[in-house]
């Protein structure tokens, strides 16, 4: 029987590295996310590739602005991520001592790192050409604590990112900013390209679903924040997004078949929740909506059930998660996105 992984079952791991919630890994030894332009060369021959050299474009829309917001406030996470793993590797940490396999492991991460740093770079230096205030990385504390947990941990951000990426691209489309959707694009492509690496690094098929699961801004946005530590962002206040309150996955080991799983919430504040729904978006289909069951409150804390609905659906790949207030019917992941108050939720399947 195949399982899934759900976001809550890395929540009782403790991150090897860094030791602190006061360390950081910036600036990086190449300078980033301030390189020089020597500094700038290393990191594109250490990424088999260059920033684009065209142009930005002339205008921007405001939506715009925001996207590309995200964009570095993301990239900047994972390359504190990815550079904190690579750390954990080569210094043969508890849990990530990988023997022979070490160098083709570590050769692939660098790559992924530069890669990163320069899908920040892309985004902040439109920015900073706009006239904005560039994104600044925050601190940040990662709940894992072995090679194997940091690998399945990356491959659910990337998911996300491949979700939101394609949230991004509309948004530049209708806002007329088509200048940026062909860079976007080819990110997207860099995007799932490393995914494939997660998944075969974890056993499973390369290529997840056939129209991966889409996403939106804001459920990215609140995502990223739990691996924030609160207070370190030096100008997260510049990203005018929402977020979310937080939906706990209960259930660590979800199978491959329509089950109960097990959800929680904090209701303060929230005067009825009778009329709150549970929602899953899965690959491009419409959002499928569930009623809570089992409900049980302890003090300020809500917790329920509600089918996972697999063998009806084939929920494949990523599904993410959403307590919205009514029931919908929702059209799209924007419609769910709207209505939501807790999530997302994230469940990786096969």
């Amino acid at each position: 029987m195949r399982s899934f992984l759900s976001f809550a079952a890395f929540a009782a791991f403790v991150s090897a590295y860094p030791t602190a919630e006061s360390d950081s890994v910036f600036p990086l030894p190449d300078g980033f996310p301030n390189p020089s332009d020597e500094q700038l060369l290393s990191i594109e021959k250490a990424a088999f590739g260059t920033l684009p050299n065209g142009p930005p474009p002339s205008q921007i829309s405001n939506e715009g602005i925001t996207n590309l917001k995200l964009i570095a406030f993301n990239e900047l996470f994972e390359v504190d991520f990815f550079t904190q793993l690579i750390s954990n590797i080569t210094n043969k940490v508890s849990g990530y001592d990988l023997g022979d396999g070490q160098d083709y492991i570590l050769s692939s991460l660098q790559a992924i790192v530069a890669q990163e740093e320069l899908h920040a770079l892309s985004a902040n230096g439109p920015l900073k050409a706009f006239g904005f205030e560039e994104i600044q990385p925050c601190k940040y504390t990662f709940p894992v604590d072995s090679f194997s947990s940091a690998i399945a941990l990356a491959g659910t951000f990337t998911d996300v990112v491949l979700g939101t990426l394609q949230d991004v691209d509309q948004i530049f489309a209708q806002n007329g900013d088509i200048g940026l959707v062909r860079v976007i694009a080819s990110v997207i492509g860099n995007e799932g390209e490393q995914e494939g690496f997660f998944r075969l690094t974890q056993g499973k098929r390369p290529s997840s679903q056939p129209f991966l699961t889409t996403s939106v801004r804001d459920f990215a946005f609140t995502a990223i924040q739990s691996f924030v530590v609160p207070g370190s962002c030096p100008n997260i206040d510049t990203i005018p997004l929402k977020t979310f309150k937080p939906l706990n996955v209960l259930t660590s080991d979800i199978s491959a078949e329509t089950k109960e799983i097990q959800f929680s919430i904090n209701i303060s504040g929230i005067e009825d929740w009778s009329s709150l729904s549970l929602v899953y978006i899965n690959q491009q289909n419409v959002p499928i909506v569930e009623p809570l069951s089992n409900t049980s409150v302890e003090g300020e804390t809500l917790t329920f059930t509600a089918p996972f609905p697999y063998e009806e659906n084939l929920l494949t790949g990523l599904t993410i998660a959403a307590v919205t207030q009514g029931s919908g019917p929702f059209a799209d992941a924007d419609a769910v996105a709207q209505a939501a108050l807790f999530g997302p939720g994230l469940i990786e399947g096969p």
